[in-house]
């Protein structure tokens, strides 16, 4: 029994009609090379089967067709049911089977994972990286860009650092959130606020703050982490220092779907006694008891703009420094 051999580069010379240098030339994509040639030498690619060494193809384009998604965070948040990071990746993927790139997804959530991935992309195995979910003023962004590695960002980054990014309107949509809240006759309107290290928690307290203080009314703040577990911990230490709050306003989901329960569990009804407000609009914001009004981001969106960017920047051209993308306030039965 024989095995069949893999199709050669000469065999598709001889298909096509062509030497083997110009095969070599189109399948490393080369721009050197007349249409008619090309379309000849990829219809006798399809027609053996002849699959390029990609190594020999990277030593030649100086490229991967490979480009990195970090994460700094742990496994078990990516891989939560909080579902901003699926859909970011979903969008990235998207993008990035249309360009017929591969993706590397690397989670940097403890200092060792922060250097692996710091090797990795200085050791330029990618042709560029896409970073998500940035706590605090990380170097890695800015030192991998002055090392002239395509990079952007979701989110603006904290600190001085010159990238390229994608984000949504925080505060214009905690401000609809919060002035939905007024209008509707709230007047103790509290905030579980996000973590004060990553630019969508600022953001979301910077408007939270804005609305209340342009209605004349009090800040009553605890913060959290985006996490179920620090939603319920946030909501049971507002009901404890002010018993009297008629609204929350929760900078995610998530933490909002947690001060629901706690809320219950308390004794209060929502919207009645506390109306609840959430942000992201993730797919189980609908099916919450009650229904959860939330103020929704295109989080597919970001993943896919982040992308986009980043090929374009691969390419040479020039892009925006920012992108800003919209929210929306979403009106259910929790307020």
């Amino acid at each position: 029994m024989t095995t069949a051999q893999r199709p050669t580069l000469e065999a598709v010379a001889a298909r096509a009609g062509v030497s083997r240098a110009t095969v070599s030339r189109v399948v490393n994509g080369s721009t050197t090379v007349a249409e008619p040639i090309r379309e000849a030498v990829n219809r006798a690619v399809a027609e053996l089967g002849y699959v390029p060494n990609l190594a020999a193809r990277s030593l030649v384009t100086q490229r991967t067709d490979s480009i990195a998604l970090v994460m700094p965070e742990a496994a078990t948040r990516v891989f939560s049911d909080d579902q901003v990071f699926p859909g970011i990746i979903r969008g990235v993927s998207q993008e990035l089977e249309t360009a017929d790139k591969q993706l590397v997804l690397m989670l940097a959530g403890s200092p060792a994972g922060h250097h692996r991935v710091e090797r990795f992309t200085t050791g330029r195995h990618v042709d560029g990286v896409l970073f998500a979910s940035l706590h605090g003023a990380d170097p890695l962004p800015g030192t991998l860009a002055r090392l002239g590695i395509p990079v952007v960002c979701s989110g603006r980054p904290l600190g001085d650092v010159p990238v390229p990014y994608v984000d949504v309107d925080h505060v214009g949509g905690v401000t609809a959130a919060v002035r939905h809240l007024i209008d509707s006759g709230r007047r103790r309107i509290a905030t579980i606020a996000g973590p004060q290290d990553m630019v969508a928690g600022i953001e979301r307290l910077r408007g939270y703050r804005e609305a209340v203080a342009a209605a004349g009314l009090p800040e009553l703040i605890a913060v959290g982490d985006f996490t179920r577990e620090s939603g319920a911990e946030a909501t049971r230490r507002l009901l404890s220092e002010h018993p009297d709050m008629d609204a929350v306003f929760a900078a995610s989901d998530l933490m909002a779907h947690a001060a629901l329960r706690t809320l219950r569990e308390a004794g209060r009804r929502v919207p009645e006694d506390v109306a609840v407000v959430g942000f992201d609009d993730i797919e189980t914001a609908a099916y919450t008891e009650p229904p959860l009004t939330t103020v929704r981001q295109p989080i597919v969106e970001i993943g896919r703009q982040m992308t986009r960017q980043l090929l374009r920047l691969a390419a040479g051209e020039t892009i925006e420094q920012a992108i800003m993308l919209p929210t929306e306030l979403i009106l259910r039965e929790s307020a």
